[in-house]
């Protein structure tokens, strides 16, 4: 196994038919709000990522076929205070967006360490609370996603 993390990653935004979207609040950087993230490990497919850290994150246990896979991708600089993480000439990580949508907005638990708090906001305050752009576009394009949703 690797020391370095893999420069792959999903983007896994959570929301309800009414189009709530569930956010994290970073723990090693208070008021930066983001949805379920995370890297690629070894061996695994891009939907068993998701799905790892969907369960990791938020303690929700959801199944592979209750994923949406967007079929998109962000390609990105990593933040330089991130970069020991990955190997010493790694600068640039994708990231593959999937959305998951519950029948409610409902409590997480949240890893312990990663996140300090969590809440469920209308999709468009949801996006403004972003600290990354990839995830606030994801928010944004989420009513697109959802044919036929009433808002």
């Amino acid at each position: 196994m690797s020391r370095y993390k893999r420069p792959v990653s999903v983007l896994v935004v959570i929301h309800s038919p009414d189009l709530q979207v569930l956010l994290l609040e970073r723990a090693a950087h208070p008021g930066y709000w983001q949805s379920v993230t995370g890297s690629q490990e070894s061996g695994e497919d891009l939907v068993a990522t998701a799905v790892r850290e969907v369960r990791e994150e938020t303690g929700l246990a959801a199944a592979a076929t209750d994923l949406c896979d967007w079929q998109m991708s962000n390609r990105y600089e990593i933040f330089a205070e991130w970069r020991h993480r990955y190997a010493p000439a790694v600068r640039c990580n994708t990231e593959h967006v999937f959305s998951l949508q519950m029948a409610e907005p409902v409590p997480v638990t949240l890893a312990a360490g990663e996140h300090l708090a969590y809440c469920w906001l209308p999709w468009r305050e949801a996006a403004e609370r972003c600290f990354s752009w990839s995830n606030r576009e994801a928010i944004l394009m989420l009513p697109e996603r959802l044919v036929g949703q009433q808002l």
